[in-house]
């Protein structure tokens, strides 16, 4: 049974409505679809690179159908992908099983199936993944919210530019203030954090199982792995970390929850202090 009364979090449940834009970027619905991507982009960057010359350039056909797969990506795939993953007990490998099945049917990729997930770790693939949907949703959905709190705090300022308030300190009168420049305050503060989460620059890494190349050096060594790696990084839409382990540290989505952290702090603030203007007097329910 589906409803929100059976639900384990109120994300699922009585706020539903207000996070659905997120679904689209933090379910795990979108983390295959990215995982998903991110392997097919891989194989075209391996096929694609001259000095890799165990895989030949895909056609201009194959290379469609790749790229209309990982863009076509839908719940039925994911649903296959996790039925996959219930015998493989591997979630990644499950992906890669996936596009075997999936481009079976297809001659030119099957014939380079087995460089599907080539040289990658888990890793590899998940710490991109997780940078792509943190930037996605940060810039689809987290960004434009915080836009049209601002843009709404500060319509109120300007408002309520001229409406006298009575200032408190200690929590006793004090002197005159308005309550456009309250306003003002919060919009002020909320600008300058809203900054700071957009310039977080999500990073990531494609170096194998210790960071060091090892197993991609020994399968083909003419190639430039460094520079190579770079340059697929790059081409998803994240910063390029030269230098990790196994796992890519994740210090840009920590500077990212951080900053979210830090705005939601504002807005806790902004909450707290209209809770004050109501028991003061100064707010009041219109029914």
């Amino acid at each position: 049974m589906s409803s929100p009364l059976t639900a384990l979090s109120p994300l699922d449940g009585r706020y539903a409505s207000k996070v659905r834009g997120l679904q689209d970027h933090f379910s795990e619905f979108a983390l295959i679809r990215e995982r998903v991507a991110i392997e097919v982009a891989w194989l075209l960057a391996l096929a694609a690179e001259p000095s890799f010359d165990a895989l030949k350039p895909f056609s201009a056909a194959a290379t469609a159908e790749l790229e209309r797969a990982a863009r076509g990506f839908g719940i039925a795939d994911a649903e296959r992908v996790k039925a996959i993953e219930a015998t493989t007990n591997h979630d990644v490998k499950a992906v890669e099983y996936w596009l075997r099945e999936r481009f079976a049917g297809n001659e030119e990729i099957r014939g380079a199936a087995e460089f599907i997930h080539f040289a990658c770790t888990s890793e590899d693939i998940n710490n991109l993944a997780h940078a792509r949907m943190v930037k996605a949703g940060r810039d689809a959905v987290l960004l434009p919210a915080i836009d049209r709190i601002v843009a709404r705090i500060e319509a109120l300022a300007s408002q309520h530019a001229d409406l006298a308030m009575l200032a408190r300190t200690h929590g006793q009168p004090a002197t005159p203030t308005t309550m456009g420049k309250e306003m003002a305050n919060v919009a002020h503060r909320l600008r300058r954090a809203r900054g700071k989460l957009a310039a977080v620059e999500m990073q990531g890494k494609l170096n194998g199982a210790t960071g060091n190349f090892n197993a991609h050096v020994a399968a083909a060594p003419k190639v430039d792995w460094p520079r190579l790696a770079e340059r697929f990084v790059s081409s998803l839409g994240v910063a390029y970390n030269p230098l990790t382990i196994q796992i890519e540290p994740h210090d840009a989505l920590a500077e990212a929850f951080d900053a979210a952290a830090r705005l939601n702090t504002i807005l806790v603030d902004l909450d707290r202090d209209v809770w004050g203007y109501i028991s003061l007097g100064y707010f009041r329910q219109k029914v």
